[in-house]
């Protein structure tokens, strides 16, 4: 049976456009059922989750909801941080996969927040291709249930929050697929300062990668991937030149900061989340209906949040992407 997004479930068969994943490991083509009920963090946090696409990928009504056993779910205020607390591994919503560029990310203002491509200036959002790279050189998305609350001024960044959930560069070998749940080990953290707010981009690695043991904090990750720090920096400083924009500068000089420091980063905008969630914070343009959040004043029922998935149009054939997506760019080391 194909599957949407060419992905399956070990022990669930589903319909074409539904794809099933266990949050502590994402089900990929290498993945055993022993390898998931042998590792107690992942048999202690078993747990499945849907990811369904809605409208035609590549055009402005394409959506990809989230849902568990129960119905859909919010990924950004329902699937929790913690896959394993007492490990500091953590779920990541992944929402563009390594080497493609339309700029897929979670829509912070509707209602179950889906992931959604990026719209600017009325165009769909395509990341270019900066010489010798070739879309996103890592798997990336978000952790959920956090936010860089944009009335915050870091003090080692001296920058307010973006507003977003915090990203994260997943480093390992896999390509992973739109809409996976991941668990990770976060290594470091890189702060970007993006149109003057602190963007944080934290570093990690899928627990299943084969390199996951050996990558503890952020040093390990020179030894056993050489040059992807600098080439990761370098990502991240040019790719908005193309579009006619300056480079991008970093806090701490582009220093990647430590797992510590990084998890410090992590427990606070936890708790910024925590705080626009209960209705401590406010921010009207994130949508922050939920339905397993307690005390939440935002929270709710099932049935509210099947009528929205409803409501959504069915999976469409996908539009072609403009030609322009696959141009190299080459820009000087400004």
């Amino acid at each position: 049976m194909f599957m949407s997004l060419a992905r399956f479930a070990i022990i669930s068969c589903v319909s074409a456009t539904e794809q099933f994943c266990i949050t502590s490991s994402r089900c990929s083509r290498n993945l055993t059922t022993s390898s998931v009920f042998g590792n107690k963090a992942l048999r202690d946090n078993f747990k499945m989750y849907v990811a369904e696409e809605r409208g035609s990928p590549y055009s402005p009504d394409y959506r990809v909801y989230f849902k568990d056993e129960s119905g859909p779910i919010s990924p950004m205020h329902d699937i929790p941080l913690w896959a394993d607390r007492e490990q500091r591994l953590a779920h990541m919503v992944v929402e563009v996969p390594r080497w493609t560029n339309a700029k897929m990310e979670i829509s912070l203002g509707e209602k179950l927040n889906p992931i959604k491509q990026d719209i600017k200036k009325g165009a769909l959002r395509y990341v270019c291709n900066v010489f010798p790279h070739h879309g996103y050189i890592w798997n990336y998305g978000a952790l959920p249930q956090t936010w860089e609350d944009p009335r915050h001024v870091d003090s080692g960044t001296d920058a307010r929050g973006d507003n977003d959930p915090i990203d994260v560069i997943e480093i390992g070998s896999r390509v992973a697929a739109r809409g996976d749940v991941l668990t990770v080990k976060i290594l470091g953290t890189i702060a970007l300062i993006d149109e003057g707010e602190t963007d944080w981009k934290l570093i990690a690695v899928d627990v299943r990668d084969p390199e996951a043991a050996r990558l503890r904090d952020v040093a390990d990750v020179e030894q056993v991937f050489p040059g992807l720090l600098r080439a990761t920096v370098e990502w991240f400083r040019l790719y908005k030149v193309p579009d006619g924009k300056p480079v991008n500068r970093f806090a701490f000089d582009g220093e990647a900061k430590d797992a510590a420091f990084a998890h410090r980063v992590i427990d606070e905008v936890h708790e910024f989340w925590r705080a626009l969630v209960s209705g401590e914070a406010e921010a009207s343009d994130i949508c922050k209906s939920n339905v397993s959040v307690e005390g939440s004043p935002h929270r709710e029922t099932r049935e509210q949040a099947a009528a929205v998935l409803a409501a959504a149009p069915p999976l469409g054939v996908p539009c072609t992407p403009p030609a322009t997506v696959d141009k190299w760019h080459f820009v000087s080391n400004l």
